[in-house]
């Protein structure tokens, strides 16, 4: 049986933080691609540092979205509210560097075969109604309404760049309580100290976390080193794919190692974690588990999934080898399977480059298919 009584910690970063910013223009050049033809093939890098983005990676669809790449990436960064000496949407430099798709990648993945080997891991636990693992999920959540805030202009006082931690105790193995909560945000006036940074934050941290989680001995860090005025690209360098658990479940799963954004659905790195996601999901929403991780692995250019792996925590109602044969069932595994069951091809990619990839609300235009429940009947009826 899984542990009962334990302290878990899982932190986020906001769309500001550097990686971050790397993940948005990486999937906003995917998302562009994507929007002028579904079938574009995509694998897009970025780098950003003081006042400059560097874009690479290999490309096969319109050129006219390649002749497009520095106003995307100029977008994205006045977007997420980027007007600072060090890094401003409208004075940085963007190299960008995306050429042709590899003939040999290409080859395997035109007869629908994975783009590369690999394993991924979905996961999802009824400890939330979101079915995610409450610290990444408010960790998330905090750094998603102190971002609506400064950009609604209610916060001005507030910077683009931010990190939120939280220490959640769980007993009996349920969440009940946050014993330390640590935000380090941006802040636009240099002498507004830790203390007063608390202030304007701490009502709004209350706000998104439950009711009776925050105690009198909640240990608080707002801002530890004191002043936080250079940040973005220009306090420290940002890369694409480097945020990989805040993308997913903030540790408390494992973890294949393979990014998500800049990714087209074709690279089970992204796709295939999305189905094993939204297959953990329907499984603990079915009642077949109250945790449950499963592992997909692939070999490039072989369609078929080698291996389908469920492990429920001791907390299955049934065996793991008959949810895993009823996977099977239930889902094409193959890497065009996943793609038309979920409807990958389109452009819902830049939304998902901050505040997780999971736990978040299906959306009418196809955004976050994986979220959906809709499984449910059948994976009862396979078993």
């Amino acid at each position: 049986m899984p542990r009962q009584n334990y302290i878990f910690t899982s932190e986020s970063v906001s769309e500001g933080h550097p990686d971050k910013v790397c993940d948005r223009i990486s999937d906003a050049v995917l998302d562009a691609f994507l929007a002028e033809d579904p079938h574009s093939r995509v694998a897009c890098e970025a780098f950003a540092t003081t006042n400059r983005v560097v874009i690479g990676g290999e490309v096969r669809g319109p050129g006219e979205v390649i002749r497009r790449v520095e106003e995307i990436a100029r977008d994205c960064v006045r977007d997420i509210g980027y007007e600072q000496e060090g890094f401003h949407w409208a004075n940085l430099h963007v190299d960008n560097y995306l050429h042709a798709q590899s003939a040999h990648i290409a080859q395997g993945v035109d007869k629908d075969g994975a783009g590369d080997q690999g394993i991924m891991f979905g996961y999802a636990c009824d400890e939330t109604p979101e079915l995610m693992p409450a610290p990444i999920l408010f960790s998330h959540a905090i750094l998603k309404r102190l971002a609506e805030l400064r950009k609604s202009g209610a916060e001005d006082r507030l910077g683009p760049d931010a990190k939120s931690q939280l220490t959640v105790r769980y007993e009996n193995g349920r969440p009940v309580g946050i014993t330390s909560v640590v935000l380090s945000t941006q802040h636009m006036d240099p002498a507004l100290t830790s203390e007063q940074v608390r202030e304007i934050v701490e009502p709004h941290i209350r706000a998104t976390l439950p009711e009776g989680w925050l105690l009198p001995e909640t240990e608080w860090w707002v801002n530890p080193t004191g002043a936080f005025v250079i940040g973005g690209p220009d306090g420290d360098a940002g890369l694409t794919g480097r945020k990989i658990i805040v993308d997913t479940y903030g540790g408390a799963a494992p973890h294949g190692g393979g990014a998500f954004s800049g990714k087209d659905p074709t690279k089970v790195d992204r796709s295939a974690a999305y189905a094993a996601r939204y297959l953990a999901k329907n499984v603990v929403a079915s009642g077949m588990a109250a945790r449950c991780s499963i592992q997909l692995s692939y070999a490039i250019g072989v369609a078929k999934p080698l291996s389908v792996y469920v492990d429920t925590y001791g907390t299955g109602a049934l065996a793991e080898e008959r949810i895993e044969a009823a996977l099977r069932q239930v889902m094409d595994l193959t890497p065009r399977g996943i793609r038309e069951h979920l409807a990958l091809n389109r452009a819902i990619y830049q939304r998902t480059a901050a505040y997780g990839h999971f736990g978040r609300k299906p959306e009418d235009d196809g955004g976050f298919s994986w979220e959906k429940t809709d499984l449910v009947a059948e994976l009862k009826a396979a078993v």
